[in-house]
């Protein structure tokens, strides 16, 4: 009962700390959200990848959830003029803008814990032994899949719940609209994903190591 009890205890401990770690980002000018003039690149689905990895898919969610909390809160804040697209309570925002802050957010550290779990299934049912190699491999695909979730998800609800305001407030034709989403998804999400990839899996392969030894 006492084992369950500290178990318990240190789950909430983590996801507390891996709460803080996105606040602390979120909320430090030009560290969590990098401002990139009509818009802000993000860092912040980093901690919800690991976090979602280790801490499991329920506590993944909530973790993105509270990066979702903390772009609604920059946007309505200290907006730019494409905050409409993440904050209901900016010039031009809805209920929508509420759907893309917060569900690709939530379903990043989920999608990475399913990814991760799933390749260790298939490891496992060709009757290999896990190694190095296939942790640094299925923990980079996590952390890649699970930043291209939030990268095709918010583009493409943006293009589809805010198309014609989108590009109106970035000064492009509708018309061209649609190939400056793929832009951003080919080049910025590609590299926000090969970032996010190599990072998880030094990240995770360390973390995964540590709980282990706390866990015998």
């Amino acid at each position: 009962m006492e084992r369950k009890a500290s178990a318990s205890t240190l789950s909430m401990v983590q996801l507390a700390l891996f709460s803080a770690i996105i606040l602390a980002m979120a909320f430090t000018p030009g560290l969590g959200y990098i401002p990139l003039g009509v818009t802000r690149a993000t860092i912040i689905h980093l901690p919800v990848i690991i976090g979602g990895i280790l801490l499991g898919p329920k506590k993944g969610a909530f973790l993105g959830g509270v990066f979702g909390l903390t772009s609604l809160i920059n946007n309505t804040i200290n907006p730019t003029v494409t905050s409409f697209t993440f904050s209901p309570f900016y010039s031009g925002g809805n209920l929508w803008s509420l759907v893309i802050c917060f569900i690709p957010r939530i379903l990043i550290g989920v999608v990475a814990y399913y990814v991760y779990k799933a390749l260790c299934l298939l490891w496992k049912a060709a009757g290999k032994q896990k190694n190095n190699l296939f942790d640094i491999v299925s923990l980079g695909a996590a952390g890649l899949l699970g930043s291209m979730t939030n990268t095709v998800l918010v583009m493409g609800l943006i293009y589809y719940c805010f198309g014609k305001s989108y590009a109106a407030a970035k000064g492009i034709g509708f018309e061209a609209l649609y190939d400056v989403i793929l832009g951003v998804v080919a080049i910025n999400g590609v590299l926000e994903a090969l970032v996010a990839a190599v990072i998880t899996a030094v990240v995770c392969k360390v973390l995964l190591r540590v709980l282990k030894k706390q866990a015998v």
